[in-house]
């Protein structure tokens, strides 16, 4: 569906980025910007997918050229 254009440093990144940012809702239940934190659901699936909307717009890949 979409082409792969996060290279494997930059994925491991964005998993973890992710993961940790969503912890935050989790870890803090009271606070008041509790819900912004559901912005690490961004980088959580372009990590998982191994693909990012704005590297594609912008003609950007961090994924290492297929040799021919």
């Amino acid at each position: 569906m979409f082409a792969k254009n996060v290279g494997s440093i930059d994925r491991i990144l964005r998993i973890v980025v992710g993961l940790v940012v969503l912890s935050l809702f989790f870890i803090y239940p009271d606070a008041s910007w509790r819900y912004f934190t559901l912005i690490g659901i961004v980088p959580l699936l372009t990590g998982l997918l191994s693909t990012c909307p704005l590297y594609s717009i912008f003609g950007m890949s961090t994924c290492p050229m297929k040799k021919v």
